[in-house]
């Protein structure tokens, strides 16, 4: 089994009790931690003139002064940003989420199929049988690590354009091993439809 550095034990038990009896694990590793990927950069950039103009409406709400409780006189409409500012903190903390969130994703290839198990909220796992893995591609950095792409999930944005999500083996060290691995899986299932039509 190729697998790089070590998984929790609580992963490798989940993925345990996912394998089918007399499925046998090929290849196994985690993403490389990242704090800026595409999704966390766009929330990350959004959220710095989003948090400043939140910021800057609650002290001109306030008269760009301190509140003195001393003299009783507190208005509560300055409060009203507050929910906007911690919406604000929290898209700025997206980097160091998504750098945790590598450390709770595993994914395994066996001898049967691919699986992910991306961990937020609640751990999402995705099983691929070879038959979805006839159309895999590659995204490659200049370092060689990269994206193994095995679908997209599509839908519609709030101003009309089309959103996409890419799902596979993300952030990974060697995306072309993988690919090939996934592809010599596809063809398996290719061949074994050949052989029933025939």
């Amino acid at each position: 089994m190729n697998s790089s550095g070590t998984i929790p034990r609580e992963l490798e038990e989940k993925i345990q009790r996912e394998l089918e009896s007399r499925e046998h694990i090929i290849w196994m590793e985690q993403p490389i931690p990242r704090y800026f990927t595409a999704t966390s950069t766009a929330s990350f950039l959004f959220a710095i003139p989003w948090t400043a103009f939140a910021v800057f409406w609650m002290f001109g709400a306030s008269g760009f002064k301190l509140p003195d409780f001393s003299k009783g006189e507190f208005s509560f409409f300055p409060l009203f940003g507050i929910p906007f500012v911690l919406i604000g903190l929290w898209m700025l903390s997206t980097p160091l989420w998504a750098y945790k969130k590598a450390f709770k994703t595993v994914y395994v290839i066996t001898d049967k199929r691919a699986i992910t198990f991306d961990s937020g909220w609640t751990m999402i796992i995705r099983s691929y049988t070879p038959d979805r893995l006839l159309n895999v591609y590659r995204k490659e950095k200049r370092d060689g690590s990269g994206d193994v792409i095995i679908e997209q999930d599509l839908w519609a944005g709030s101003e009309g354009g089309q959103q996409a999500q890419y799902l596979g083996f993300l952030n990974i060290r060697d995306p072309r091993t993988v690919e090939n691995m996934l592809k010599k899986l596809a063809s398996q299932a290719k061949q074994s439809d050949s052989a029933q039509q025939s």
